[in-house]
């Protein structure tokens, strides 16, 4: 019975399920019995893809406590297709699409078990080819085979035991050296970095103290799956309580934090102030415009209309997109291959690809970057906060999430979005902003709450996620209250 839950099990380009008992209203649904047939099902699949057999894999994990147990599951149903696999262990989901171009492993796919930042008792599985990261299409079609698919067992498969860790540690430490023409160019600068008790830890001993860092202060190295000390979050209020802490109780000059499979980062400047968001957004277009005068950066649906001036500024093209990090992704491969020059996508959430990094979802290397701007900086006795000057942060923001009741969400969502545009463009004050991409977003004028609001409908839940910004004190309530006004006609949204 439980084979027929398998489909359920995906999220976008991800499958997660509840692997671990003991909380409270949540059973579990993804089991190690349905990983080994989801690998099984992803390599015949890939098998036909490619066209041939047998196939070389790798497979690692973060820190949660279902981890090993379900790697190992990925590994057999992977095995009994006669395939070879490189088992990694803890490592990150940027290192296993690596491993696709390892000159070593080769690897035609990989998969990382992963839940990123979610609580202890879920897990799930990322898939990577030599292409990069699945689509959904993909997923779904993995998925839906993998209900009905026969396993058997064919022979010649192997188990290969080799820690990547330390391979791709020294890729970013190439990348580094050649960039800053320095051995050790952090030579003197102390940097804290928490890795949230993720796969991240390694970041500090084989990356920044071979560079020449001095990482006293740092936090949360260890991997432990209970996640005891905060969620391996870099959107995280509490998280970055916690970096910031660090940061200033050692007089650090500069901040680092991973989440838990080390796809999203975010860095903390000398002075306890986050650069996330739309900041560290604003951060790495900035370094890449420098390379790349003229660039469209591809964001997500909720950043700021002081991110645009910011990136028009430096010369750049603001492409706001839709959320979801595979959606930002694949907008900025679509513009690139229409002829228009994109050289980052990246999310509000820390997610962030570039295109000389193979559009790869990954946390380290947008903190290589940074590292290689704060190298620079520390040889002109600057701080890291004297880079981001000129970018405009709102004075105020805020997020509603309202639960839509109705059965078929969806349809009543669209209903919603249908009306609120026609309701925003009666509004004085108000104008509709396009194009746009997801949801409906409005621009209010000074008279109206001096910012926007963007009414959206979530990627995959009955949730309907209203964002506001304002310049002005009060502005946000001023928005609101005239999107209450609206609201109150629609009794299946609470």
């Amino acid at each position: 019975m439980e084979i027929k839950a398998i489909k359920k099990l995906q999220n976008g380009s991800d499958v997660r399920g509840i692997v671990l008992a003991g909380v409270p209203g949540e059973e579990v649904n993804f089991t190690q019995d349905m990983a080994m047939k989801i690998a099984f099902a992803f390599a015949t699949w890939l098998e036909k893809k490619l066209g041939k057999a047998p196939l070389t894999f790798a497979v690692g994990r973060d820190s949660r406590l279902s981890g090993p147990h379900l790697a190992q599951a990925v590994a057999l149903g992977l095995i009994s297709k006669g395939n070879t696999v490189y088992q990694c262990g803890l490592a990150t989901t940027p290192a296993m699409f690596m491993t696709t171009i390892d000159p070593l492993i080769q690897a035609d796919g990989a998969v990382m078990v992963t839940a990123s930042h979610l609580p202890f008792n879920r897990n799930g599985l990322k898939f990577f080819t030599k292409d990069g990261g699945l689509n959904k299409e993909d997923i779904s079609e993995i998925l839906a085979m993998a209900e009905t698919i026969e396993t058997s067992f064919t022979p010649g498969g192997q188990a290969l035991d080799y820690d990547f860790l330390p391979t791709y540690s020294q890729n970013i430490l190439k990348i580094i050296r050649a960039k800053t023409g320095l051995d050790q160019p952090l030579a003197g600068a102390r940097i804290v970095v928490d890795a949230g008790n993720g796969a991240g830890g390694f970041f500090a001993s084989q990356v920044l103290v071979p560079l020449g860092a001095d990482t006293s202060g740092s936090q949360y190295l260890d991997p432990d799956g209970n996640f005891p000390n905060h969620v391996p979050n870099p959107e995280d209020t509490v998280a970055i309580d916690h970096i910031t802490k660090a940061v200033l109780a050692n007089q650090a000059d500069l901040g680092i934090i991973f989440d838990t499979d080390v796809d999203r980062a975010a860095i903390i400047d000398e002075r306890g102030h986050a650069i996330n968001r739309n900041a560290f957004i604003a951060f790495i277009a900035s370094i890449l415009l420098s390379d790349y005068p003229g660039s469209t950066i591809v964001t997500d649906s909720i950043t700021s209309t002081g991110l645009t001036a910011y990136i028009e500024s430096q010369g750049g093209k603001h492409h706001r997109f839709k959320r979801g990090y595979k959606n930002v992704i694949n907008e900025a491969i679509r513009l690139n291959n229409a002829g228009i020059e994109t050289h980052l996508a990246m999310e509000t959430s820390g997610h962030g690809a570039i295109k000389e990094n193979y559009f790869l979802d990954d946390g380290a290397y947008l903190v290589t970057m940074a590292l290689i701007k704060f190298a620079e900086l520390l040889k002109a006795n600057k701080p890291i906060s004297s880079f981001l000057q000129g970018l405009k942060e709102p004075l105020e923001a805020t997020e509603i999430r309202l639960k839509i009741t109705a059965e078929d969400f969806k349809s009543y969502g669209e209903t919603v979005l249908a009306d609120f545009a026609t309701f925003a463009a009666s509004q004085p004050g108000w104008t509709v902003v396009q194009p746009n991409y997801e949801g409906i977003r409005v621009s209010c004028d000074a008279s109206a709450g001096n910012g926007w609001c963007l009414l959206r409908m979530s990627l995959h839940d009955p949730i309907m996620p209203l964002n506001i910004e304002s310049d002005a004190v009060g502005g946000c309530a001023i928005i609101e209250a005239r999107l209450k006004q609206f609201l109150t006609d629609y009794q299946a949204l609470r």
